[in-house]
């Protein structure tokens, strides 16, 4: 071989090796970008298959002291056992969140929303189009209210928060920060000093409908909630439950019993409790009959406009202010009358009880027993408040088999692990379409 072809060759070959060279720096550069994961809070769930399932784990929740949840919500008694000495032991016992802490947590509101796992995007094409108004009525336990929001929250969704003009300044304080750190979660603009039993109730629930209307979201169907609800459904699930409605609203509604005739028959007195007095009440200014139900809905937008324009729903709330727990009469009634947009009518085959409706899923004491032996649901595994049962780990198997949108009684200082497992199952669900 030639000298010069010598040259040529090795000229070549170095030549080959540097278009090689970056190549392969290329390469590595485009792989790298692609494995690079927006940082962040983001409006949508990335693309990349990757990119997901790293904010997904991110966005997990956990019990966080060894809980078995999987188990619990499997029914596995062993589980639960578990779970049920652990709450007894002292050691086991976590301190609530107070609202100092959520005040120091929210002086930067992205890192309060990442790590208190907010979700800042919709999951779905079908949830970002169907959006839903809550009206949040709370007047204690501040870590219990964000539990709650967090567990409800979605970005197209928007909160209407009524906090108890009686609580503690610095319970308001925090909660009307934690609104400030999410753009579509606000504090009601007038707030009422709320009586048990009382039209304040009501009016709470009022004065956020309101507010709601005056919203830019154009929300579908408003929910209302305590601060001792909380969810047995993810916001997907309860997307698809009010579309199967149809327009309809859903809510308890029964023909009253004798007793409760007696709420509306006599005039009744607040002051910081509800008293009846021996004066009696002219009929109700309808001229379809009462009916009794609870103080949840699930009502469409134009059940809400109706009940603020129509003159007549105007007068029957008017009426009701001087009864006991109006709350329990007027939404049940207002639904069976004729012309009310998503009304169900007045016929008996139309009785929808609290088991058959969507919003809540209550426990009281007296119907608790054997279902095998007629009773409508097993016996509670927590406590009781007031005939209600303040749900254990040990009745999450039965409430995850049931149709309604939320449950109540939830408290942590009865059972933190029913909620903790409520809440681990429930991201699960809404982040993988399935439970634990």
């Amino acid at each position: 071989m030639r000298l010069c072809d010598r040259s040529l060759w090795a000229a070549r070959r170095r030549g080959a090796l540097l278009v090689a060279a970056v190549l392969l720096v290329a390469a590595l550069s485009f792989r790298s970008a692609s494995l690079t994961c927006p940082d962040g809070p983001v409006s949508d769930a990335p693309r990349e298959p990757h990119c997901r399932q790293r904010l997904y784990r991110a966005l997990e929740l956990s019990p966080g002291r060894g809980i078995n949840c999987s188990g619990i919500v499997r029914g596995d008694e062993k589980a639960i056992q578990q779970a049920q000495l652990s709450s007894l032991e002292v050691a086991n016992k976590r301190v609530p969140l107070t609202p100092r802490d959520y005040l120091n947590m929210t002086k930067d509101c992205g890192d309060f929303r990442a790590t208190r796992r907010f979700i800042e995007f919709p999951l779905s094409q079908e949830e970002a189009e169907f959006p839903i108004a809550y009206s949040m009525v709370i007047h204690n336990k501040i870590e219990m209210f964000e539990r709650l929001l967090r567990s409800i929250y979605a970005p197209q969704n928007v909160y209407c928060v009524h906090i108890d003009a009686k609580s503690p300044s610095d319970f308001q304080e925090a909660v009307r920060a934690i609104a400030a750190c999410l753009s579509n979660v606000f504090v009601a603009s007038h707030l009422e000093s709320v009586v048990y039993a009382s039209w304040s109730r009501v009016q709470a629930d009022l004065n956020c409908m309101r507010d709601l209307l005056h919203s830019p979201v154009l929300w579908r169907y408003v929910l209302n909630t305590c601060g001792t609800d909380f969810p047995i459904k993810t916001n997907a699930e309860i997307v698809r439950a009010l579309k199967v409605l149809q327009g309809r609203n859903s809510m308890e509604s029964e023909k009253p019993s004798a007793y409760k005739r007696e709420r509306w028959k006599y005039h009744h007195q607040v002051g910081t409790a509800i008293s009846r007095t021996a004066q009696q009440k002219l009929p109700p200014p309808l001229s379809s009959p009462m009916f009794t139900g609870n103080a949840y809905f699930a009502a469409t937008r134009a059940f809400v406009q109706h009940i603020f324009d129509n003159p007549l729903a105007q007068q029957f709330l008017e009426w009701s202010k001087d009864t006991y727990s109006p709350d329990e009469h007027i939404w049940a009634t207002l639904n069976r009358v004729p012309g009310v947009p998503g009304a169900m009518p007045q016929n008996d085959k139309y009785q929808l009880s609290d088991m058959n409706a969507l919003p809540r899923l209550v426990k009281w004491q007296y119907l608790e027993g054997d279902i095998t032996k007629g009773a409508p649901y097993p016996p509670c595994t927590g406590k009781h408040q007031r005939s209600v049962c303040i749900y254990g780990a040990g009745d999450l198997p039965w409430m995850l088999q049931q149709h309604h949108l939320l449950a109540n009684k939830f408290d942590p200082m009865v059972d933190d692990a029913a909620i903790q497992c409520l809440e681990e199952h429930l991201r699960h669900s809404a982040l993988y379409g399935r439970g634990l």
